[in-house]
């Protein structure tokens, strides 16, 4: 009884399903095959059939125990094939692959037939997945593989060379390269030479077989492969050299040897021969020639004429091997030729010789070896540090890498010559350099097994080198720039320092990679690196749109470490809108709040941090609140972030570093929305906290607290303005008025005095006696615009009607001359102003001016003295504050023809001033004779409401003078009409015009004005 029979035949199938899975198994681990990946495809069929088998106990009998026999039979084959296979060399497998993929072809066909023997032996329990099983034996049984058609051209150019018996070391190289390539293996000596080693295992293993043929074929391509340039032996390659030196030292020529008679074909004449074979005469021909010579039908010898009775071609392998010496005694004289002319100062001979050893090794791959031999790569390196002429460098570089192409000794010789150095320098050239240079740089990076990291450290050493290349990844060369960044990528992999290097010459892809991608200490280190990098505006916006926001937001949520660094990377990146809007859609803001107010937190968040956290916020606060929202977009809650910074400007135990960027974020928030002030006054006593800030002993602190008074100021004058009653204090606020650095302080003290109570007469006094006065004129001078601006407000404290004497004050500083320069050449707000304070002035002008005296007898009446045309007696700009002497007359017409609601409205409420109801006649004619009323009139066609109406309650009283009615009448009547048949809210509009329309309904036509 056999073993088998023994073993239930439950556990048979699992044995067998194991041994099927193994085998899979082993045979998906030779993916160069596609044979083998078809079979493993077919066995990985079969183990759900054997498993349903179990699943459904297969009824044990003869014709099912013997089916799984011959299936486990089969099975076993291919599991053997596939091992020996693992354990051959890829050389091997290469010129064997027609035989392997026939067995392959065999085994898959036998396991297909034993699976349908067991498909027959089990037809109850398989009925539900017949059809499966079915096609898939079907399929088995008549399986066919080939093998891959490039592997198959390899090998039967290698059987033909040969035949040939073709051995010299241009075929090998080819072979050897074309073969190496299939299998992937590296064309470096010592990858070829571990595969030539088990190739010969291979050649021992079949003398034990006693395979004859076998033994022949492989040891015929071992010797031919072994004379292949990545299959020598250094010293073997040397000793070849200096022996075809000593030869050429006998002959007289320098560069060139001729060839002999014989090397010649008889047929071409003029070409040495590469393939000599010899005919039946003893004729030796070039086997191409002699081809197409038979081919076109010719019978006899080219050379003896004689009749050709065999067309047999033999390979002259003599002859071929002395036309090798000859080529090669001629190689070692152009290299030592090339060498005598690199030498030399002519770049006419440079360029002779670099393109001399180019034609050496496109000829024979055996002149990389020689040339490296010779010392001549010391000698290019050289001249390329030395020469000055592109083309020369150009040159030197394509030379150099036709002579490392693929060659490790070569690398090793050109590093050792301070190539690397070399190269690197001529990445930062033109293109028409730096394109070689990278193409060589690239190949000499690359060795057997990937990347050579002993001349990647070189590289790494060069300073320059990361900018070059980076430099090279913008330039106008597509393939350079793909392969700098290919190398980048490489000098960049686990090598923070060239990462640092690399963003620092503004390419960030490796860092962010890093920073979205690395375990936590490596992001730590790239956040450090940005916090160090000196960036600019356009840097900053990139480095956003490349995508190192987000993983910064993240690392907040690590390690104190990670927090440090990421929040001050992010602080860094936080100075444009579009980073901005990036930390906030990445949830960012939630987090920087969170930390910054670190009360709110468990554990106490380290000073350096919150610092880090105000920085941010202060420039997210740059925009006012737009970006104060979560990872949705929604507004957070911003009356508890006003809280929460004022809160932090009562703990003065905090740093500077915290509470400065706090109080700018405060200003941002409080100038995006007139309601947050209010909200902030009320909330958390806002002002009050900030007024104790007035008297920090930080300078800065002071001046960001009179900024954010300012903004507050509307909102609670009159505690300002108590607290400023304190001589010191307001000693301290004349310090800021008189500031003149930049900042906008001064801006700010001008534009804060200028909300205070005017009721406030003490502090009025107080300032007069502190010289406000000069002060104010003087930013009014030589202010920024908006200081001029706030001064022109501040000054109306100073012009009240009620004070004549303070009005006095002002106008003896010079004031008025100032504010009339405002009304030509002032911002719109400016000119308001202006125009505001001189009508000031100018109410007061009637009670000013000094009446002419009147004399009892002619002769001693006083000589003529100048009436003023407005006020009828003596008036001066010092005396009266008269506006027709201080020349703004013209100043204010003006306004009403720029036809800007805001100024015009104040131009005419100074203009007014001129008209005085007790004699308007006066005031009208003054009007008349400046052409003003016409620009008045005007304004009833193109103003707003308000200032419609002030237009007519001037009229009013200008066309009580009935000349000046008579006059404008026809002018005025069609806008008047135009206003009465208008409908307003209230009719005070229509009403006011019919009263001005009837008042000129009165007057004819008859006494015009002249």
């Amino acid at each position: 009884m056999a073993l088998v029979e023994l073993i239930p035949i439950g556990t048979f199938l699992a044995l067998l399903t194991d041994q099927v899975i193994k085998t899979v198994q082993a045979a998906r681990d030779l993916i160069q095959e596609e044979s083998f990946k078809t079979l493993s495809e077919y066995l990985s069929n079969i183990i759900p059939v054997l498993e349903e088998l179990q699943r459904r106990q297969l009824k044990d009998s003869n014709a099912a125990r013997q089916a799984l026999e011959y299936l486990e039979e089969d099975v076993k084959k291919a599991n053997h094939l596939v091992e020996k296979c693992k354990n051959c060399s890829r050389f091997y497998l290469l010129l064997k692959c027609r035989h392997i993929v026939k067995e392959v072809q065999d085994v898959t066909r036998d396991i297909g037939r034993s699976l349908a023997a067991l498909s027959l032996a089990s037809t109850e329990i398989l009925s539900d997945i017949s059809d499966k099983v079915n096609i898939l034996h079907n399929e088995m049984q008549k399986a066919e593989f080939q093998a891959s058609q490039s592997q198959v051209r390899i090998v039967e150019r290698l059987a033909k060379g040969l035949q040939e018996q073709k051995s010299d070391q241009n075929f090998a190289n080819d072979m050897l390269e074309a073969i190496a390539e299939a299998v992937g293996v590296p064309v470096e000596p010592t990858e070829i030479n571990k595969e030539l080693e088990s190739f010969r295992r291979e050649k021992e293993e079949a003398a034990e077989r006693k395979e004859q043929a076998e033994v022949l074929f492989l040891e015929q391509v071992i010797k031919l492969l072994s004379r292949a340039d990545a299959a020598n032996d250094q010293e073997e390659v040397k000793e070849q050299y200096y022996r075809r030196v000593q030869t050429i030292e006998k002959y007289k020529q320098d560069e060139y040897i001729p060839p002999l008679k014989s090397f010649m074909c008889p047929i071409e004449q003029t070409a040495v021969m590469v393939d000599p074979v010899s005919l039946c005469t003893g004729t030796t021909c070039e086997r191409a020639a002699i081809e197409s010579w038979i081919i076109s039908g010719q019978r006899r010898d080219p050379e003896t004429g004689q009749y050709l009775e065999d067309l047999t071609l033999r390979p002259n392998v003599c002859l071929r091997q002395s036309i090798e010496e000859w080529r090669e005694l001629n190689y070692c004289l152009k290299i030592r030729s090339a060498k005598g002319k690199l030498l030399s100062e002519s770049n006419l001979d440079n360029k002779e010789a670099l393109m001399q050893l180019q034609e050496l090794i496109r000829e024979n791959k055996i002149n990389k070896d020689w040339i490296g031999i010779e010392g001549i790569i010391f000698k290019i390196v050289s001249l390329l540090g030395s020469s000055h002429d592109k083309d020369v460098k150009r040159m030197v570089l394509i030379t150099l890498k036709a002579i490392v192409d693929r060659h490790v000794r070569n690398k090793d010789r050109l590093v050792e010559s301070g190539g690397v150095d070399r190269i690197v320098h001529c990445l930062g050239r033109d293109p028409s350099i730096s394109k070689p240079a990278v193409d060589l740089l690239f190949d000499l990076l690359q060795d057997g097994s990937g990347w050579n990291a002993a001349i990647l450290k070189r590289v790494t050493q060069q300073t320059s080198s990361i900018l070059f290349l980076v430099m090279l990844l913008n330039g106008p060369v597509t393939e350079s720039a793909e392969k700098a960044e290919t190398i980048l990528l490489k000098l960049c992999d686990d090598d923070d320092n060239n990462i640092s290097r690399a963003a620092n010459a503004n390419w960030y892809k490796p860092l962010i990679n890093r920073l979205c991608q690395g375990v936590e200490l490596s992001r730590i280190s790239m956040a450090e690196v940005l916090v160090k990098m000196e960036l600019v505006d356009q840097n900053i916006k990139l480095l956003g749109e490349e995508g190192a926001i987000r993983p910064l937001v993240e690392m907040v949520s690590g390690s104190l470490e990670s927090k440090k660094s990421a929040f001050a990377a992010l602080s860094k990146l936080s100075n444009c809108r579009e980073n901005k809007n990036l930390i906030a859609s990445a949830g960012g803001v939630p987090l920087i709040l969170e930390q910054m107010f670190s009360s709110h937190v468990p554990v106490p968040v380290p000073a350096i941090i919150r610092a880090s956290c105000s920085e941010i916020l202060e420039k997210l606060s740059d925009d006012g609140i737009e970006f104060l929202v979560d990872a949705n977009g929604a507004l957070l809650e911003l009356e508890r972030i006003i809280t929460d910074l004022l809160a932090i400007q009562q703990n003065k135990a905090l740093s500077p570093s915290i509470r400065k960027p706090s109080l700018r974020a405060l200003l941002g928030i409080y100038k995006s929305e007139d309601g947050l002030r209010e909200k902030a006054v009320a909330a958390a006593n806002g002002v009050s906290v900030i007024l104790t800030l007035l008297e920090d002993a930080d300078p800065e602190i002071r001046k960001l607290a009179m900024n954010l008074l300012f903004r507050l100021a509307q909102y609670e004058p009159q505690g300002i303005a108590d607290f400023l009653l304190v001589q010191q204090r307001l000693e301290a606020f004349m310090d800021f008025l008189k500031d003149e650095s930049p900042g906008n302080i001064q801006t700010a003290a001008a534009g804060l005095l200028a909300y205070l109570p005017k009721s406030e007469v003490e502090l009025t006094r107080n300032l007069i006696a502190l010289g406000v006065l000069p002060v104010i004129l003087n930013i009014m001078k030589s202010g920024t615009t908006e200081a001029k601006e706030n001064a022109l407000g501040a000054l109306f404290r100073f012009t009240d009607p009620a004070n004549v004497e303070m009005q006095r004050m002002v106008v003896e500083q010079g004031a008025y001359p100032l504010l009339v320069s405002f009304l030509r050449s002032g911002t719109v707000t400016a000119k308001a102003r202006a125009a505001a304070l001189i009508g000031n002035l100018s109410l007061s002008s009637p009670k000013l001016t000094a009446m002419p005296k009147t004399a009892s007898f002619w002769c001693f009446r006083p000589s003529h003295v100048p009436v003023c045309e407005a006020h009828g007696g003596v008036c001066s700009v010092q005396i009266s504050f008269c506006l027709l002497e201080a020349n703004a007359l013209p100043e204010l017409v003006r306004l009403l023809q720029e036809r800007v609601h805001v100024t015009a409205l104040e131009a005419l409420t100074a203009l007014a001033t001129l008209v005085q109801e007790d004699l308007p006649n006066r005031g009208s004619n003054v009007l008349h004779n400046a052409k003003a009323i016409g620009p008045i009139l005007e304004v009833l066609n193109w103003g707003m409401p308000a200032l419609k109406e002030e237009v007519l309650s001037l009229l009013e009283k200008v066309f009580v003078a009935r000349e000046v009615g008579d006059f404008y009448c026809l002018m005025a009547r069609i806008p008047l009409v135009a206003l009465t048949t208008q409908s307003h809210e209230d009719g005070q509009l229509g009403r006011k015009a019919a009263r001005v329309l009837a008042l000129l309904e009165q007057y004819s036509r008859s006494m015009p004005l002249v």
